[in-house]
C-alpha cells in the first residue's frame, strides 16, 4: 500500500484499465420545445423554467413564440403558469395540464402597445386550457434542481454506524431480526425462520438447519453459533418443500412473485461464505487482498476488487465507505467506523469526475449536480387518480386489534397487522399501497379517504409508520381522488444536501401468531443509482432472497413492509452520470433486471389507480376538471396538429427544426444561446446581450487578455449571464440524462436478456 502511495506521489505511471479517460460530450436533443398548432396560431413553447413545486402544482415560467395568420414573424415573450403535473416513474415521464396563465410579458411590445399584449394573453389563456404537454422526468428534475429553496434536514435520523464487517473473500450476510424465530410448517416436518428474508429451514428429524440462496444449499447445526457448510443436496423433505414453494410462486399472478421468479442466479467467483448477524450490520468485502487505483484529478484511491464503495485518502491514509447513502470513516478497514456528514467530506470527493469509475457516489456528495438531482427526485411525487368506487382495502389482525400510541402525537398505530393503520379521534386511517382509506372501526368497512389528519405529519422518524408521511391527497372529485407519494414512502429520504436510505432507527418488530417485520436501513448493501433509485447489492438481490416475500404458501414474515417495496437489482453501472451515454459490456452472466423505479399504483390488484398523465382531457372534464372548470375538447376541425380527443399537443410534438435554446429571466426578458453567445430579444429582433466595450491588460505570463468592461447601460440591463448559463447547463444535463436513459433501455431490450450485462 505504501509503495502504491509513493508511486502516486512521485508521478510514476500506474497501469489502469478503463479508469482514466476524457468523456466525450454527446449532443442530446431532448423533447423540447413543443409546438402547438391551432386554428388561430402556431405556438412554440420552450422548456419551462420551474420556480416552485407545491403538491402536484408546478409554478413555472417559460419562453415562447407564436405566429398568427396576420403576424408571420415570430413574437417572443414570457409566460408564467400554474399547472397540475402528473408523473409515472416506470415510464420516466411527466405531464403538465390544466394550465392557468398567471402573467405574460412581451418585451419591446408591452410598453408600446399594451392592448396587443392583452390580446396575446387572451389568446394564450384560451389555448392553455387544452395544453397537455408530456416530457421526461429527467428534464423536470434538472430544471427544478436549480431552485435555491432549501430542504430541511430530516429530523432525528439515527446515523450511528451499524456493525461493519470487512472480509477478503466472497461472502453473504445472513441477517436475522434478533434471535432466530422458527414456526412449524404444517405437514412438512419442517420449521421455517420467519424473521429473515432468507429461506432458512429446520428439519425436525435431524435438527439441522438448511439455507438456500443462488442455487446453493447450506447446512448448520446452529443457525447463529455454528458455521454454515455448503452441501450438494438437502434432505428429501426440504427439497420437496422448496419445489412446492417454487411451483406456487410460478403460478402466482402477483407482480411481486413474478419479479421473484424472474431473478436469475449469477455464477460468482466461488461458493460464498455465510456471515450471520442478529443485529444491524453491513458487510463490505474485497476479492482477496484489496487492490487500489487513483481517481483522476483527486488525492483519492478506491478499492477496485470490490462491489462496495470504499475509498482512501492518500494524504492521511483514511478510509471512507458509503453505506445506505451515509458516509463512515476509519483509519483501518477493520474499524471502528464513525459517521461523517457529506458536507464534511474531504474536498477531493466533490472533485470525482462525472464519467469516471466511481461517479456513482456523486449523488451522496454534497454540492454535486448528481446530489442535487437526487434531492430533487426525492421531492417529485408519483401521482395517480384513484377510483372511489372500485378501490378496495382489507385489514387483518392476529386476534383482537392492538394499538400503540405514537409518541409526541395524538395518533395510535396498529401493532398486530401487516397494514399501516392509524387511529385518530375515534377514526381509523389505513395507508394501503400509497392510497389512504378511512373507516369508523378497526376492521372497516373502508372507503377512499378524501382527507387525512395534519397530525400524521408529526410522526417522528423513530416510529415504524414514519414513511406514510409521504403519501398525500391532492384533490377530490365525485368519482376520483387524486393522490401521490414521494420516494420517502419507499425509504428514500432527504438528509440535508443528499438522500439516504432508511431512517437508521432499528424498529422493534411485532411477534404474535405471525411475525410483522418493520423497515430496516442496513444489512442489504443499499446503493443509489440514478436510473432505478435505491437497490440491493448484487449478491443480495440475485437469488439470495428469492422466496421470502410472502406468497400463497407462507404469507407472513420474511421482509419489511409489503413485498412490492422490495428494492430492485440495478443494471451494471457504467458511469451514467457522465456526459457520454452508458454502454453495456457483453459478458457471460444472464440477468433479468428492471431499470425503472417502481410505480406502486401500477401494482394495485383492484386496478383502481391510474397514472393521471394517461387521462385524456375529456376524462378530466367528465370528472369535473380538477381546476374546477371544464376544458374544451378539441376536434380535428377546430385544431389542426393536435391529438384528436385530447385537446392538447401530442406527447411527441417536438417542434421540428427548433433548438431548445430560448430562456426567460425572472423579469420576463427573453434570451437565447447562439453557440455560446447570448442574445436578447427586443420585440423585433435579436441583439447581443454581451457587454460592448473592452480593455486589454497584461497577464502574468506576459500575454494580453481580453477584459470586458460593460457600459453603464449594460450594467443596468439586467442580463444575468451566470443565471442564464446555469439554466442552459441544467437544460443540457436533463436532455443528456434523457438520452442516457433511452440508451440504457435500448441496451437492456437488445442485450441484457442475452448475456449483455456484465458485473465488473
Amino acid at each position: 500500500m505504501n509503495t502504491l502511495i509513493s508511486r502516486l506521489r512521485s508521478g510514476k505511471r500506474i497501469p489502469l484499465t478503463g479508469i482514466l479517460f476524457i468523456p466525450v460530450l454527446l449532443m442530446a436533443e431532448g423533447s423540447w420545445p413543443k409546438e402547438i398548432k391551432t386554428a388561430k396560431s402556431d405556438i412554440i413553447i420552450y422548456q419551462p423554467q420551474p420556480d416552485s413545486m407545491v403538491g402536484d402544482h408546478l409554478y413555472a415560467r417559460a419562453a415562447l413564440s407564436f405566429t398568427t395568420l396576420k403576424i408571420t414573424t415570430p413574437v417572443f415573450g414570457a409566460v408564467w403558469t400554474d399547472s397540475r403535473f402528473s408523473t409515472d416513474r416506470e415510464s420516466g415521464m411527466c405531464s403538465i395540464f390544466n394550465v392557468k396563465i398567471l402573467n405574460v410579458r412581451f418585451p419591446g411590445i408591452d410598453t408600446i402597445d399594451p392592448a396587443k399584449v392583452q390580446n396575446f394573453k387572451k389568446l394564450l389563456e384560451e389555448e392553455a386550457t387544452s395544453w397537455n404537454l408530456e416530457f421526461s422526468l429527467d428534464e423536470l428534475k434538472s430544471s427544478l434542481a436549480l431552485n435555491k429553496a432549501t430542504v430541511s434536514t430530516s429530523a432525528n435520523f439515527k446515523n450511528d454506524p451499524p456493525e461493519i464487517i470487512f472480509v477478503k473473500q466472497y461472502s453473504v450476510l445472513l441477517s436475522f431480526d434478533g434471535n432466530p424465530v422458527f414456526k412449524e410448517i404444517e405437514n412438512a416436518g419442517l420449521k421455517r425462520a420467519i424473521n429473515t428474508p432468507f429461506l432458512v429451514l429446520q428439519d425436525m428429524k435431524d435438527n439441522n438447519y438448511y439455507l438456500y440462496g443462488a442455487n446453493y444449499w447450506y447446512r448448520s447445526s446452529d443457525p447463529v453459533k455454528a458455521a454454515w457448510t455448503n452441501i450438494q443436496k438437502p434432505p428429501a423433505n426440504v427439497t420437496k418443500f422448496y419445489d412446492e414453494m417454487k411451483k406456487q410462486m410460478e403460478k402466482s399472478d402477483s407482480t411481486t412473485q413474478k419479479g421473484d421468479k424472474n431473478q436469475t442466479s449469477v455464477t460468482s467467483t466461488g461458493i460464498p461464505k455465510i456471515v450471520v448477524r442478529t443485529n444491524p450490520a453491513e458487510l463490505i468485502q474485497s476479492k482477496g487482498e484489496p487492490k487500489y487505483a487513483p481517481i483522476q484529478g483527486t488525492e483519492l484511491l478506491f478499492i477496485t476488487n470490490t462491489d462496495n464503495n470504499i475509498f482512501m485518502t492518500i494524504d492521511k491514509n483514511q478510509y471512507y465507505i458509503l453505506i445506505s447513502g451515509r458516509w463512515y470513516y476509519s483509519s483501518t478497514l477493520a474499524g471502528p467506523w464513525s459517521f461523517i456528514d457529506s458536507e464534511k467530506l474531504p474536498p477531493d470527493f466533490a472533485k470525482i469526475p462525472e464519467g469516471s469509475e466511481k461517479d456513482i457516489v456523486l449523488a451522496s456528495i454534497a454540492g454535486t449536480n448528481a446530489a442535487k438531482d437526487a434531492v430533487m427526485d426525492a421531492q417529485i411525487p408519483q401521482t395517480a387518480a384513484v377510483d372511489r368506487k372500485t378501490a378496495k382495502c382489507e385489514v387483518k389482525y392476529d386476534g383482537d386489534p392492538k394499538f400503540e400510541k405514537i409518541k409526541g402525537t395524538d395518533l395510535a398505530r396498529g401493532m398486530n397487522t401487516s397494514s399501516t393503520i392509524l387511529l385518530y379521534k375515534n377514526t381509523y386511517y389505513v395507508c394501503d399501497n400509497a392510497v389512504w382509506f378511512i373507516g369508523n372501526g378497526p376492521a372497516g368497512p373502508w372507503e377512499v379517504a378524501t382527507s387525512i389528519p395534519d397530525e400524521i405529519q408529526q410522526i417522528p422518524s423513530d416510529d415504524p409508520s414514519y414513511n406514510v408521511k409521504y403519501v398525500y391527497i391532492y384533490d377530490v372529485q365525485p368519482d376520483v381522488v387524486y393522490v401521490g407519494y414521494t420516494p420517502g414512502y419507499t425509504g428514500c429520504y432527504i438528509y440535508g444536501p443528499t438522500v439516504v436510505y432508511g431512517t437508521g432507527w432499528p424498529y422493534p418488530s411485532f411477534y404474535g401468531p405471525y411475525y410483522y417485520p418493520r423497515p430496516v436501513t442496513y444489512g442489504f448493501s443499499m446503493n443509489y443509482n440514478p436510473w432505478c433509485g435505491w437497490s440491493m447489492g448484487f449478491s443480495m438481490s440475485m437469488g439470495w432472497c428469492t422466496f421470502s416475500f410472502g406468497g400463497p404458501m407462507y404469507p407472513h414474515g420474511g421482509w419489511w413492509g409489503p413485498p412490492m417495496y422490495r428494492p430492485p437489482f440495478p443494471p451494471p453501472y457504467n458511469h451514467y452520470y457522465g456526459p457520454r451515454a452508458p454502454v453495456y459490456r457483453g459478458g457471460g452472466n444472464t440477468v433479468n433486471v428492471n431499470i425503472n423505479q417502481t410505480n406502486i399504483y401500477n401494482r394495485r390488484t383492484d386496478g383502481s389507480a391510474k397514472p393521471t398523465r394517461q387521462l385524456s382531457a375529456s376524462t378530466r372534464a367528465a370528472t369535473g376538471e380538477r381546476m374546477g372548470t371544464k376544458s374544451p375538447v378539441a376536434t380535428d376541425k377546430t385544431r389542426t396538429g393536435t391529438s384528436p380527443g385530447t385537446g392538447g399537443t401530442k406527447p411527441s410534438d417536438r417542434a421540428a427544426g427548433q433548438k431548445n435554446n430560448v430562456y426567460t429571466d425572472k423579469k420576463g426578458d427573453v434570451y437565447r444561446n447562439d453557440n455560446g453567445n447570448w442574445q436578447k430579444n427586443n420585440g423585433k429582433n435579436w441583439e447581443s446581450a454581451q457587454p460592448k466595450t473592452e480593455d486589454r491588460s497584461v497577464t502574468p505570463s506576459g500575454q494580453q487578455e481580453r477584459v470586458v468592461q460593460p457600459k453603464a447601460q449594460d450594467r443596468s440591463s439586467g442580463f444575468n449571464r451566470q443565471e442564464m448559463e446555469m439554466q442552459n447547463s441544467a437544460r443540457q444535463r436533463g436532455a443528456q440524462n434523457l438520452n442516457n436513459r433511452s440508451t440504457i433501455q435500448r441496451s437492456m431490450s437488445s442485450g441484457a436478456g442475452k448475456g449483455g450485462g456484465r458485473r465488473r
